[in-house]
């Protein structure tokens, strides 16, 4: 799930971050499991690194792409944040060269509201989430 191979001391780096964000900051991802044989196919959720904007993650694993799994999961985490959370937005960004995550927070409604300079150098727009209806 964290786009490997990567090694065990990798894995265990990440896990202990995913669980800290939910301890730290009261939210983090939830793993996309399949109804059909209960198999683990991607996470979807909220994730914000040091002087980050939070925003709305996913990642799906290859045989899972293109069937609208990462779309599924992102309108439930974004009625989660409207709904549960109470939040008054959510927001979104990826790395201007990633087509399909663009494709997709536009798919869910998503409006440029800024472009932003992060601080390992690269510049983004950060897209503005709607609640779905």
């Amino acid at each position: 799930m964290y786009g490997g191979p990567i090694g065990r001391e990798q894995v265990w780096a990440r896990l202990k971050a995913d669980l800290g964000s939910w301890y730290l900051l009261g939210f983090g991802v939830w793993v996309i499991q399949l109804k059909a044989d209960n198999s683990l196919i991607g996470t979807c959720g909220y994730w914000q690194g040091r002087d980050w904007p939070r925003e709305l993650t996913w990642w799906v694993m290859p045989e899972g792409r293109g069937k609208g799994i990462a779309t599924e999961a992102s309108r439930a985490a974004l009625l989660h944040a409207y709904n549960e959370f109470k939040w008054d937005k959510v927001e979104s960004y990826m790395n201007d060269e990633n087509i399909a995550a663009r494709a997709l927070v536009e798919k869910l409604g998503g409006t440029t509201s800024r472009r932003q300079e992060f601080s390992d150098g690269l510049s983004r727009d950060i897209y503005l989430l709607p609640k779905p209806a």
